[in-house]
């Protein structure tokens, strides 16, 4: 029988640079072979920015032009003496007439009341001008003028009301007879109310600062 004879020349078995069972990424002669691609286009691509330039930088690192944080908070101003004693002056009347209006109506005096008087001037002006000593004793002062112009107050309406005549024309036209009819009636209640307005005005410039 004849034996079927070989073709010439038959290719052999690749060992570089063929491809090897159709594997286009088979490796050169000394060298690695690359890496297969994972389906991800983006993978080997660097992070996209964000927008923030300070992104990169670790926790603690300075801005890049030196200093420290780029936008330091301005911290809130709270030691300005001459702000707090004008805002201790205006609190003193504002209360000051609340309370005389409150005890003309009930014709009377509230401790309470010279209590809250003294606590708003005193909480007030160490709010804005911090617990300097020169802002808590102008508070202490002007709670004692404050109880002292409501007591005042409370009188003028007393005297409008007995007199029938405006409260207005009370305190233009006969504030002398309102003063001296303080003077006559005041005991140690009424300084006992000028003293309760300036602890309390201390004791409100604390408790805010």
């Amino acid at each position: 029988m004849s034996q079927p004879v070989q073709p010439p020349n038959q290719p052999q078995q690749p060992f570089g640079g063929q491809p090897v069972d159709g594997n286009p990424y088979a490796g050169q002669p000394g060298q690695p072979a690359p890496a297969a691609p994972t389906g991800n286009p983006y993978g080997q691509q660097p992070p996209a920015p964000t927008g923030n330039p300070f992104a990169g930088q670790q926790p603690g690192q300075g801005a890049p032009f030196g200093g420290g944080a780029p936008f330091a908070p301005v911290p809130p101003a709270r030691n300005n003496v001459l702000l707090g004693v004008l805002v201790a002056l205006g609190a003193a009347v504002v209360a000051g007439i609340l309370y005389g209006v409150i005890a003309g109506s009930i014709e009377r005096e509230v401790g309470y009341a010279a209590v809250g008087v003294g606590f708003l001037v005193g909480f007030a002006s160490s709010k804005i001008g911090g617990s300097n000593p020169a802002v808590i004793g102008a508070a202490a002062v002007f709670s004692i003028g404050a109880v002292y112009l409501g007591q005042l107050v409370g009188i003028s309406m007393v005297l409008a009301d007995l007199a029938q005549i405006p409260f207005s024309e009370v305190i233009g036209d006969h504030f002398g007879t309102v003063t001296e009819a303080w003077s006559q009636e005041a005991d140690f209640m009424t300084y006992l109310f000028l003293a309760l307005g300036a602890i309390a005005a201390v004791g409100g410039a604390k408790k805010a600062g």
